[in-house]
């Protein structure tokens, strides 16, 4: 590898969006090895919570290329004109022959491990709604927007279709679930209370059949006590009599 030759180029230079409120969106970045020996890579963004890479380490190998793919989280809000500072840096280096993503470690990136580190800056660019709408809407499969000297083409596939009706089936199962699960609750405590005034039923009855007892057993004494004074009082005429 002559001293001048870089290790990987970057297509694009410019990470482009097309801005949508409330929807993720991706861009591609793909990175080419432009020399004979393995080549390490590592991303890194002054937003890391707004951005997800995918990989954001990894192994382009001799002569070969590899995609990255940079997801933006849904925004709640439009940025003022359409401008936004957030910045990505790729740095590359030098890797083993037969090195993996598991073999690129942070400390080959410094300064002091010895290693020719390369850097590329990347800047962040929205692009309208409206000219990715339009597009699309007239049948084109293609979507051309300009970055600087170079252009870059974006392609608009059925991919992106397929993506948009699995989250809008995942939006519909997730609010069934949603359905289901508070039905169930319901249910459960519908049962419960129900369970609790079965109980409380019967505690009930078992207290009226036990007063119910008691109230058998005690009118006896009445009884007896009648039936005595009659004896009493046959006896007492009888005596009387004599």
């Amino acid at each position: 590898m002559g001293s001048g030759e870089q290790l990987l180029t970057v297509d694009p230079l410019d990470l482009q969006f097309p801005f949508e409120l409330n929807k993720q969106i991706n861009s591609t970045l793909q990175l080419t090895n432009n020399t004979n020996d393995h080549v390490g890579y590592k991303v890194k963004t002054t937003n890391p919570k707004k951005y997800c890479v995918r990989p954001n380490t990894g192994v382009v190998l001799p002569r070969s290329t590899c995609q990255i793919i940079v997801t933006m989280q849904a925004q709640k809000e439009a940025p003022i004109d359409m401008q936004c500072r957030d910045k990505f840096l790729l740095q590359s280096v030098t890797a083993k022959t037969g090195a993996t993503a598991k073999d690129i470690t942070p400390e080959m990136f410094t300064k002091d491990s010895g290693n020719r580190v390369e850097e590329c800056k990347l800047k962040v660019v929205y692009i309208p709604p409206t000219q990715s709408t339009s597009a699309v809407g007239q049948g084109s499969k293609e979507v051309f927007s300009s970055n600087g000297s170079e252009g870059l083409k974006m392609h608009v596939d059925s991919h992106d279709k397929s993506s948009e009706v699995s989250r809008c089936v995942c939006a519909t199962l997730c609010s069934v679930l949603f359905r289901v699960r508070s039905l169930i609750a319901k249910l459960t405590d519908e049962k419960n209370a129900a369970i609790e005034q079965s109980n409380r039923i019967r505690q009930e009855l078992d207290l009226l059949r036990r007063g119910s007892n008691k109230r058998q057993g005690g009118g006896g004494v009445p009884l007896m006590f009648v039936i005595i004074l009659g004896l009493i009082g046959f006896i007492l005429g009888y005596i009387m009599k004599k």
